[in-house]
């Protein structure tokens, strides 16, 4: 017993009659935009992480020498 295309085009349309299109557009838009700032995140405290990995090994440097 699987779900049918029928079933799934049903709960769409029950989907967009009880939310409206621009509801359904305006989530999609903060939901990307939530995965965006996210991924800033991500990236800028990855490049954090390696400033200070990169400071942590110049001053083992100046200590060894």
């Amino acid at each position: 017993m699987g779900i049918s295309f029928w079933q799934i085009a049903i709960v769409v349309v029950l989907v967009v009659l009880l939310f409206g299109r621009g509801k359904i557009s305006s989530l999609m838009g903060d939901v990307a935009k939530g995965i965006k700032s996210f991924k800033k995140g991500m990236s800028s405290e990855d490049t954090d992480q390696s400033k200070i990995d990169d400071k942590k090994d110049e001053d083992s440097n100046s200590r060894n020498n």
